[in-house]
C-alpha cells in the first residue's frame, strides 16, 4: 500500500506543540511550502528549456514568532538530522555565513537573501518531504522559511518570481548547489489541480489543468537509494551542455535542433557531448508535446513520452541507476500503467508513474516483488504552493 503522509495541518499541530514545549510560549506564525515531482523535462532547466513539475501534498512547515533576545533559534524535527537539531545565530544578516549544521544553512541563507532586515526569531521546522529522494526537500525548506520571514516582517516580494529567485540564491550561495530554478518556482507557484509549465529561458509560466485526469493517478516510488550523482558529475554534464552550445554558436541548447547534433558529429566532438546534447534537445520537445497531450486529455501519449524520457536519461544523459531501472521496468509490466520514468537528478531518488487508479495496488505489489530494495510509495495529485496556515 501507499505510504500515508501527514497533512499540512497535522504537521502544523506537531510544530506548534513542540514550539510551546521548547520556548514556553505559543507560536503566532505558521506557514508551509511543498516538495515537487517533475513529470517531464529533466536536466533541461539549466539549458533554458521547459520543465513540467507539480507541487506535492508533502510539505515543510515552519512555526515561530519574534524573539526577545538578539539571537535567532531554530529547531528541526527532521529524522535525518542527528544530534545537531538546534542552531542559534546572530540576527544581523550582514554577518550571516554558512556553517554547521548544514541543514541550518537553508534558513540562514533565506535571512541573508531576504528583501529587508530580519529581526531575531524562534522557529520549529517539521517536514513530510523525504530527504534525498529527488522531491526537492531543500526548496521546500527554503520557500517555507522565506514565506515565514514574509509573515514575520510583514514585507512580501512584489513578484512571486523574485521570491523563487531569492530562494535559488540560497541554494547556490549557502548550500553550494548550482541548481536550476524549477524547484523554487513550483514550490512558490504550485496550484491545486494544476501542473506548472515553466520556460526556463524567460521564466514565463503557464498553469496546466490536471482535473481531467480523474481516472488516472501519479504514483511516486522512492527507491530509498540516496542520490549517487555527485556535484562533480552534475557539473560535468552541465559543462558538456554548455560546451556543445558554444560549439554551435548558440546561447544555450534551447536554441539547438536535431540537425545540430549532426553538426557536432561533423566536428568530431566526444561521443559523450553528442549524447548529452541529444537528450536535452529531444527532452525539450518531449515536454512541449507532453503539455499538448495533457491539454487534450491524451494520457496514452503522455505516458509514451514519459517512457521515452526515461530511456533518454538512461542511455544519453546516463543518470539512471540499477535501482531506478528496476522500478521503471517493473511498473511498465503492469497493465494499466501508461508510462514510468525517473524524476529528479537521477542516480537514486524516485520514479514517477502514470497509471489507472484501479491498478494502483496491483502495481505497488508487483514493483515490491521485483525490487530487492525497500521502496516506499506515494499517490500524488497536484497540490497548492507556499501558504500561511495560521495558528488556530
Amino acid at each position: 500500500m501507499a505510504t500515508t503522509v501527514l497533512s499540512a495541518n497535522e504537521l502544523k499541530s506537531k510544530a506548534l506543540q513542540v514550539f510551546a514545549e521548547e520556548f514556553g510560549e505559543n507560536a503566532n506564525i505558521c506557514v508551509c511550502a511543498p516538495g515537487r515531482v517533475n513529470l517531464i523535462g529533466e536536466h533541461t532547466d539549466y539549458n533554458e528549456g521547459f520543465v513540467l513539475p507539480m507541487a506535492l501534498p508533502m510539505v515543510t512547515v515552519v512555526a515561530g514568532k519574534l524573539s526577545n533576545v538578539k539571537k535567532s533559534k531554530i529547531i528541526s524535527l527532521s529524522e535525518t538530522v542527528s544530534s545537531e537539531n538546534q542552531v542559534e545565530f546572530e540576527a544581523d544578516r550582514n554577518n550571516i555565513k554558512p556553517g554547521e549544521p548544514k541543514w541550518a544553512n537553508y534558513v540562514k541563507g533565506c535571512v541573508k537573501n531576504f528583501i529587508c532586515d530580519v529581526p531575531p526569531f524562534n522557529a520549529v521546522i517539521v517536514s513530510s518531504v523525504p530527504v534525498g529522494a529527488g522531491l526537492s526537500s531543500s526548496a521546500a525548506l527554503e520557500v517555507a522559511t522565506y514565506t515565514f520571514l514574509e509573515a514575520l516582517t510583514g514585507v512580501q516580494c512584489k513578484k512571486l518570481e523574485d521570491k523563487a529567485l531569492a530562494c535559488q540564491r540560497v541554494e547556490h550561495d549557502f548550500a553550494g548547489v548550482p541548481c536550476g530554478i524549477m524547484d523554487q518556482f513550483i514550490s512558490v507557484m504550485g496550484k491545486e489541480g494544476y501542473a506548472l509549465l515553466l520556460d526556463c529561458k524567460d521564466l514565463s509560466t503557464k498553469q496546466i489543468p490536471m482535473s481531467q485526469i480523474n481516472d488516472y493517478v501519479f504514483l511516486i516510488t522512492n527507491s530509498n537509494a540516496p542520490h549517487k550523482l555527485s556535484s562533480s558529475a552534475y557539473c560535468k554534464r552541465r559543462g558538456s551542455c554548455y560546451d556543445a552550445a558554444k560549439r554551435l554558436n548558440k546561447k544555450s541548447l534551447r536554441e539547438a535542433s536535431i540537425s545540430d547534433i549532426q553538426v557536432l558529429q561533423s566536428q568530431n566532438v566526444p561521443e559523450e557531448m553528442i549524447k548529452r546534447t541529444r537528450h536535452v534537445v529531444t527532452e525539450i520537445q518531449r515536454t512541449i508535446d507532453a503539455v499538448a497531450a495533457l491539454e487534450t486529455g491524451d494520457f496514452n501519449t503522455f505516458g509514451h513520452l514519459m517512457n521515452e524520457s526515461h530511456n533518454s536519461l538512461k542511455y544519453d544523459y546516463e543518470v539512471s541507476s540499477d535501482e531506478l531501472d528496476t522500478l521503471v521496468t517493473a511498473a511498465r509490466e503492469v497493465k494499466g500503467v501508461l508510462g514510468s520514468r525517473l524524476t529528479g537528478a537521477g542516480f537514486g531518488g524516485c520514479t514517477v508513474t502514470l497509471l489507472k487508479k484501479d491498478v494502483t495496488n496491483e502495481a505497488i505489489e508487483h514493483i515490491k516483488a521485483k525490487y530487492s530494495g525497500n521502496a516506499t510509495f506515494y499517490i500524488a495529485s497536484p497540490a497548492t504552493g507556499a501558504r500561511v496556515l495560521g495558528t488556530n
